[in-house]
């Protein structure tokens, strides 16, 4: 799923078939904006002297990592606002605090609606209109602040397109993030199937020079007993 103001993706076949010299060969160009399906925000992406994709250390992209389930306050609300009340609670019930360095996930559910636009952007409309019709929850700044301010976190990453929420008009918590070298992972999908804590991620993007943003491949290791 791409921005509706992005440049989505596209395959182009340059070659699929057997050659002439008796053996098969498939080749293609694609192209495609750094903020689509599954990616990295680089701090620069909101912070003007964050690092880019190719400095982001992997100390901050392989880890120890929690999630963070909001998705049954989700349901009723598709502008819902993760906030600090929602960290406290997961650190109650974990009878821990999020530990340092940790990767931070955080579920919605929303990952369940892709790839249906209307369900997952708020809206199957392109184009600068459709950025007010975009509806999706997201991480409220104040719980942003918090994390900054309070937890000394590597990265953070949730199931929807964008870790401000739809109706974002500042992009508040990106701003607040990245400007502290907090790289961010949307589009995150099967976090259904993680537990709240105990589990690794390794979370590698293109490596694009002075890039703001890539595609991802991210993956969580489980240990043998979960």
């Amino acid at each position: 799923m791409y921005w509706v103001t992005a440049k989505e993706f596209k395959l182009d076949t340059v070659f699929k078939g057997q050659t002439d010299k008796g053996y098969y060969y498939a080749a293609n160009n694609f192209s495609t904006a750094e903020h689509g399906g599954t990616h990295i925000d680089a701090p620069i992406h909101f912070a003007k002297k964050g690092l880019t994709v190719d400095e982001i250390p992997l100390e901050k992209l392989i880890g120890p990592a929690i999630k963070i389930d909001v998705s049954l306050k989700v349901l009723d609300n598709s502008d819902y606002l993760i906030s600090i009340e929602d960290i406290l609670e997961w650190e109650k019930k974990e009878n821990t605090k999020i530990p340092n360095g940790s990767i931070v996930l955080l579920q919605t559910g929303f990952s369940k609606y892709y790839p249906n636009k209307v369900k997952y952007l708020g809206t199957d409309e392109r184009g600068e209109h459709a950025v007010q019709k975009l509806h999706f929850p997201g991480l409220s700044a104040e719980a942003a602040q918090w994390l900054v301010d309070n937890r000394q976190i590597n990265s953070i990453g949730i199931d929807t397109p964008s870790i401000d929420y739809g109706q974002s008009e500042f992009f508040k918590s990106h701003v607040i993030l990245l400007s502290k070298n907090i790289p961010a992972f949307e589009n995150l999908t099967n976090l259904e199937q993680l537990p709240n804590i105990g589990f690794k991620v390794i979370a590698l993007p293109m490596k694009i020079q002075g890039g703001s943003g890539a595609p991802l491949r991210i993956v969580a290791l489980l240990n043998d007993s979960q």
